[in-house]
């Protein structure tokens, strides 16, 4: 065996001398000072254990002064310390979790049995909106006022949605598109035949303005026609 084989042997037998010295004087967690690995060799204890027949045990902070939480909240013991958690939101005040630990039962809610329950502020029992038209609406510990259908909120009360009028609306504010066109076919109609009755009667003027309104109408009628055509006649293809 080399000299080196040997040095790197003694080296890791050394180390593993040392790692098993540390393992045979090592305590357990709760321990800070102690004899030996096991849990009943303790001979301190850290924060938040007490020695008890060389044993680390807890120490239920919430069952002395050391567990002093803030209002509205409840001691909860862990290992070796505590914690401060909220109380439900039914409770003024608790002794531990849920609304059946309360001291006192907060606003919006009532006593039933050993627990503080939601009060149901719209029941037939309580006119909770002063308004008629108002609906209400129940919420944990509360309630809202909503209004009813056709409704709406103005200066703190309900009143009723304001529909326009026919009287409001322009003469011609829902005639369609097409509509429209018939209507303006028609006044054109009309105007062509009183042109027409002006010119039979030999006038000359109104027979001049009959003719032009007469021609304009046919090429009005040809354009859209052929358009009509050219469009068919593109999709076709």
């Amino acid at each position: 065996m080399g000299e080196g084989m040997l040095h790197r042997n003694l080296l890791q037998a050394a180390c593993l001398c040392c790692l098993l010295a540390v393992q045979a004087h090592s305590c357990p967690d709760a321990c800070s000072k102690c004899s030996g690995p096991e849990k009943d060799r303790c001979e301190e204890c850290r924060a938040g254990w007490t020695l008890h027949s060389n044993s680390c045990v807890d120490v239920d902070e919430c069952g002395t002064e050391l567990g002093f939480c803030p209002t509205n909240s409840y001691c909860f013991n862990t290992e070796g310390s505590f914690e401060c958690r909220d109380c439900s939101p039914a409770c003024v005040g608790c002794m531990g979790n849920g609304p059946a630990r309360c001291r006192k039962c907060a606003s919006g809610y009532t006593l039933t049995g050993s627990k503080c329950v939601d009060v149901d502020e719209c029941s037939d029992r309580v006119l909770a909106c002063r308004d008629l038209d108002e609906i209400c609406t129940n919420t944990e510990g509360s309630f809202r006022c909503d209004c009813a259908e056709g409704f709406i909120h103005k200066d703190a009360v309900c009143v009723k949605k304001q529909h326009p009028s026919v009287q409001d609306k322009g003469l011609f504010e829902d005639i369609q598109d097409d509509e429209v066109e018939v209507l303006q076919q028609m006044l054109f109609g009309v105007v062509l035949c009183a042109l027409a009755t002006m010119a039979a009667k030999g006038d000359l003027v109104y027979t001049s303005i009959f003719m032009g309104a007469l021609a304009a109408m046919a090429g009005y009628w040809l354009s859209d026609r052929g358009d009509r055509i050219l469009g068919s006649f593109l999709k076709g293809r």
